[in-house]
């Protein structure tokens, strides 16, 4: 992971020295040379991050699949012992409870912008957090009701 701390770029804003050479380890050229299997041999993420956003017919699936990584990585795995938080757990709670907690989708925008939960997060509670607050919630919620209705799934939506 060394040498590899760049801006955020693609679908879920893959930035830092953690999350480029996660990606770079797992998919990247860096598997490549381990002898791991690559989806991209060829791309060092760290030395060449803008490959993410690339126009390049060939790379086109590559900003997907990095948002897609981290959002396995990130959120799918996110658990706060502190406070109970667990994306799984809140996942099935929000679904069962009719998909109508707002609470829920603020804390999965506030893992993938912050680093944790609630933010503003400290940067030592997380490897990416930022110590600010999150302020376009409401647009968040927005963006997710239109995903929501787009699906066909009914909405009794309280942002929460």
């Amino acid at each position: 992971v060394e040498g590899c701390c760049w801006w955020g770029r693609g679908t879920l804003n893959t930035k830092g020295i953690c999350q480029y050479g996660k990606l770079n380890y797992y998919l990247g050229a860096r598997a490549h040379q381990e002898g791991r299997p690559s989806r991209y041999p060829a791309i060092d993420f760290c030395a060449t991050p803008q490959q993410i956003c690339s126009a390049q017919r060939q790379d086109a699936e590559i900003e997907w699949i990095s948002g897609l990584f981290r959002w396995i990585d990130t959120v799918q795995s996110y658990n706060s012992p502190q406070t109970g938080w667990n994306y799984i757990a809140k996942l099935h709670e929000f679904v069962a409870g009719g998909m109508v907690d707002g609470l829920f989708i603020h804390g999965v925008s506030s893992i993938v912008t912050q680093g944790c939960h609630s933010a503003p997060c400290s940067s030592s509670s997380s490897s990416s957090g930022t110590g600010t607050m999150m302020t376009d919630g409401a647009e968040r919620w927005s963006y997710f009701l239109q995903v929501i209705e787009a699906f066909g799934l009914p909405v009794n939506a309280q942002q929460g």
